[in-house]
């Protein structure tokens, strides 16, 4: 969703087609496949290109980042009970296993990994970040769209970023 936002707003993006739109994200994973690769020995010299633009990244490859560049990282938060719900119903579209871990215990567990990655942000000078609750754009996206554009400080069409969030697609919630 934020990566759909930022585009309709006219953000630059980093991607690739190196996965389609598919039932559980019929608009596109927006990802860059080079992302994927990233480790202590992994060769980033795409980090060159991707300055001014967004990359979608999951957070535990946010400790792979190096010093010499400025991010801005927009945390997406959501429910971490509907985060399983929604990884167990795209793994049974799939035919993949769900964890072997209870959802309690996967709940406790990406928990702890929120709390780690609020500390590397915040022991990182070179990392800024904003904490956007997803239900929260799903119910005030033009209030978001406007914070976010505010924190990215770049001139983003902010009624576009609103009108591409698809309320639709919130499928997997807990009431």
């Amino acid at each position: 969703m934020m990566m759909r936002m930022l585009e309709a707003g006219g953000m630059p993006m980093l991607t690739d087609a190196s996965r389609d739109a598919d039932e559980s994200n019929p608009h596109g994973y927006f990802e860059f496949a080079p992302t994927k690769q990233m480790g202590p020995d992994a060769d980033l010299r795409w980090l060159a290109d991707a300055k001014g633009r967004a990359v979608k990244l999951v957070s535990p490859l946010l400790e792979h980042l190096p010093s010499g560049y400025d991010y801005r990282i927009i945390f997406m938060q959501r429910d971490l009970g509907e985060v399983i719900a929604s990884q167990n119903t795209m793994l049974a579209r799939r035919g993949e296993p769900r964890s072997a871990m209870s959802d309690a215990d996967l709940a406790g567990h990406f928990g702890a990994h929120l709390q780690a990655v609020r500390k590397l942000i915040d022991g990182h000078r070179n990392m800024t970040a904003i904490e956007v609750a997803y239900t929260t754009v799903l119910n005030h996206p033009l209030d978001e769209a406007r914070r976010i554009a505010a924190f990215l400080d770049r001139p983003l069409d902010e009624t576009r970023m609103a009108a591409a969030v698809d309320r639709a697609l919130y499928r997997n919630r807990f009431s």
